[in-house]
């Protein structure tokens, strides 16, 4: 037997072998590692909380979760797993990163990093207010209650340590945004422009609280494109003469959205510069959402303008339930339901902030 012919399959074991290690290399290859992965925000990183809580704001129930193992509807908006969950796997922290609500949570789960996020929440308390949810104020202090739980099982030294090199997620500003601007509620700020500055307003004082709790690797998402979430293409076909019967993003939407993401990256350069010693990161969403909605096919997308859930114009949370019709191949959708992504789109996600936040942890 020629001995080349042995090469292929050698290759290809030790590129089986590098892949399976994939994970905790990136997190090998920071100093020091990544010990936990803690998020704050809306429905983007709330991994069930809101099963907690008396809300309407729920999505404990099928057809969520129908991509999640075992097909378990868990509380997240999406048909599996969020970003979130693939940056925890990825950092070889756990599988999934669990809501710290949820009963089976045990104390030592907390070292490793756990979602306080609440479905339907925003930085604005009053976008929480409207749809029953934790307010930012609330999950900061179940933040603290986890603290306390933390030392009184590994001492102080440990949690501060935990706190110290984890990595803290701060995902929120749609809701703020949909609610309190485009949809529901007069507005009640002098231009969109001013609202944006009091909800950059709120993230400079949460992360600073961050901060001052021992954190110094804080990563603040953007915005995506409001405009191109199908729920907003629905009312924007009805609200806009030009856009009447047609399925297409409304531009201004998006224009605030990228408006909004520019000043937060200003932000959280001048908040690295101020709190010494600490990355506070701009999560940039805005580009692989828009990426895949202007390229589809490289993503192996079919659909991109209608949730799966449903007609897809319309239906998220309540209304996105157990009987409703849903899309043959998730996978090729963009959207789950009208507002949020699905879990082939939240593994894009994912895959580019780990190529454009890590190396500058």
């Amino acid at each position: 037997m020629n001995p080349n012919h042995k090469k292929p399959i050698l290759l290809t074991f030790f590129i089986i072998l590098l892949l399976l290690q994939l994970p905790n290399s990136i997190n090998a290859s920071l100093f020091p590692p990544v010990t936990a992965l803690y998020a704050f925000g809306d429905s983007t990183v709330d991994s069930g909380n809101n099963n907690y809580i008396p809300t309407i704001f729920r999505s404990n129930h099928p057809p969520y979760g129908k991509s999640f193992p075992a097909k378990l509807p868990t509380g997240r908006f999406s048909d599996g797993k969020l970003a979130t969950d693939f940056l925890a796997s990825s950092l070889g922290l756990k599988p999934t990163l669990p809501a710290y609500l949820n009963p089976s949570v045990k104390t030592r789960d907390l070292l490793t990093g756990v979602s306080f996020a609440s479905a339907g929440g925003g930085l604005d308390d009053r976008t929480a207010m409207l749809s029953s949810t934790l307010t930012m104020d609330r999950q900061w202090r179940f933040f603290e209650e986890a603290v306390r739980k933390m030392k009184s099982v590994v001492g102080d030294s440990e949690t501060n340590r935990v706190i110290k090199n984890a990595l803290f997620v701060i995902s929120a500003g749609t809701n703020d945004m949909t609610y309190n601007v485009y949809d529901h509620v007069p507005r009640s700020f002098i231009s969109v422009s001013d609202y944006q500055d009091y909800l950059l307003s709120k993230i400079q004082v949460f992360a600073q609280r961050l901060y001052h709790a021992g954190a110094r690797r804080i990563t603040v998402a953007g915005l995506p494109p409001i405009g191109c979430l199908p729920g907003q293409v629905t009312l924007g076909s009805f609200i806009t003469p030009r856009n009447l019967g047609h399925r297409i993003c409304t531009e201004h939407q998006n224009t605030d959205s990228r408006l909004y993401n520019q000043k937060l990256q200003k932000l959280t350069n001048r908040l690295s510069q101020k709190l010494r010693g600490s990355k506070v990161l701009y999560l940039d969403i805005y580009s692989p959402l828009i990426d895949m909605i202007k390229h589809p096919l490289k993503y192996g997308l079919e659909e991109t303008s209608r949730g799966c859930c449903g007609t897809g114009l319309l239906e998220a949370g309540p209304l996105c339930e157990p009987l409703s019709r849903t899309c043959e191949d998730v996978s090729k959708y963009l959207f789950f339901d009208s507002v949020h992504p699905s879990q082939k789109a939240y593994s894009v996600i994912a895959r580019s902030a780990l190529q454009n936040l890590f190396p500058h942890l």
